[in-house]
């Protein structure tokens, strides 16, 4: 059995050091869905919505909450961020819009946490701007696509789409 990382000798919760740890360059791409009746949908896209553009407003909010990750996720180390892209992808059959979200760093520590936080907060904004039209939207699917650098080298889920692809730039 693997040791924990966040675990101490006395069994008390500790953050990873990553003193030590040598500064790579660091991408994670997480992804999530938001699923909402037809209505709903056609408002987003055609950007009548009361509150104004959707889309914009949860990109915004997916940027600034993978800045803040470390203040929600207690062990999260703050980081420098040098990259966030937060990208919407409209699926008409299912009257739902992907989320995808790419974190880029150049450090001790991955982006993992951040690209899965940009993820959620943007797929929860579309949801606040939108509950007035429709609360039964569903959020799902919230998943890490992929990531590579540091120690444990790359992960690519398997038979998950990404538009982002490694070394390319947003």
């Amino acid at each position: 059995m693997e040791e924990f990382t966040h675990i101490d000798e006395q069994g008390q919760v500790r953050m990873v050091d990553v003193t030590d740890k040598k500064p790579s360059e660091r991408v994670a791409v997480a992804q999530g869905v938001v699923s909402m009746n037809p209505a709903t949908f056609e408002k987003i896209q055609n950007q009548n919505v009361k509150k104004g553009n959707v889309l914009e407003t949860a990109r915004i909010a997916g940027v600034m909450a993978a800045k803040k990750t470390s203040d929600l996720i207690p062990m999260c180390h703050p980081i420098n961020i040098t990259h966030i892209a937060v990208d919407f992808y409209p699926q008409q059959d299912a009257c739902a819009f992907k989320i995808e979200a790419t974190v880029r760093i150049f450090g001790q520590t991955g982006v993992e946490m951040e690209a899965l936080t940009a993820v959620s907060v943007a797929a929860l904004t579309i949801y606040d701007m939108c509950k007035s039209y429709d609360k039964a939207m569903t959020i799902s699917d919230i998943c890490l696509v992929k990531k590579s650098g540091g120690k444990s080298g790359t992960f690519v889920r398997n038979n998950v789409q990404s538009k982002h692809e490694f070394g390319a730039s947003s």
